[in-house]
């Protein structure tokens, strides 16, 4: 865990791939009590430390994680993520070449709660909700291409499920039609980059995640 920004209403931190945001049943310790036991120990705060979780990161995504440190930036946090005030700017390493360079995906997804997994559809099914994502080619390799995605709504494995129904999936995603995993059980998917007007300074804040240290990033990443 990298702490990237922080003040008293606010903490950014990047993650590494297979740490989970909030508690689950693997009985894992979750990234928001390694930010608690931060905040406790660095500002020798007593008693229980306030974090409020405002949006998650898959576990083998890697990336940008927004905290709340006050309830009242947890309840402006909310609010602003819920009406797309929070913009965040995703890279995902691709298998093959996009058809073409820049384009708007629209799919329906279908989320199957047993398998932990989403399906699409190009056209409404029923308990389908809308997904919208924008993406650019920014490089390309022999076998892999460097996407900048931004994501226009937010659903249920939206990149992972969204790019594979185009053709392309993100390299290490089995679940989602990759050949084979990555050594590390990562997916090739950063969360790179969020945009947002602090929700009590009301200052515009702008902090972007450190590429991956893996070979193929630092290949494909613009330098």
């Amino acid at each position: 865990m990298k702490v990237l920004y922080e003040d008293n209403h606010v903490i950014i931190v990047s993650k590494e791939s297979g740490e989970i945001v909030q508690g689950d049943k693997t009985g894992d310790t979750p990234l928001s009590d390694i930010v608690k036991q931060y905040i406790k120990e660095k500002y020798q705060k007593p008693g229980e430390v306030f974090l409020g979780v405002v949006h998650r990161l898959d576990r083998p995504v890697s990336g940008l994680v927004v905290f709340a440190r006050t309830s009242k930036a947890l309840s402006r946090l909310n609010k602003m993520f819920a009406e797309g005030e929070v913009h965040k700017t995703y890279w995902a390493i691709v298998a093959g070449k996009p058809q073409v360079s820049e384009a708007t995906l629209e799919h329906w997804l279908v989320r199957n709660e047993k398998q932990n997994k989403s399906y699409a559809y190009d056209i409404e099914k029923p308990h389908s909700k809308k997904a919208i994502l924008k993406y650019r080619e920014i490089s390309r390799g022999d076998r892999y291409s460097l996407l900048e995605v931004q994501l226009l709504t937010g659903r249920h494995h939206q990149i992972r499920c969204q790019l594979a129904k185009a053709g392309m999936p993100i390299r290490g995603d089995l679940k989602y039609g990759a050949p084979r995993s990555n050594p590390d059980g990562s997916i090739s998917l950063l969360s790179r980059r969020v945009e947002f007007i602090h929700p009590v300074s009301k200052q515009p804040i702008v902090v972007e995640a450190p590429v991956p240290a893996d070979n193929l990033w630092q290949a494909l990443a613009p330098k």
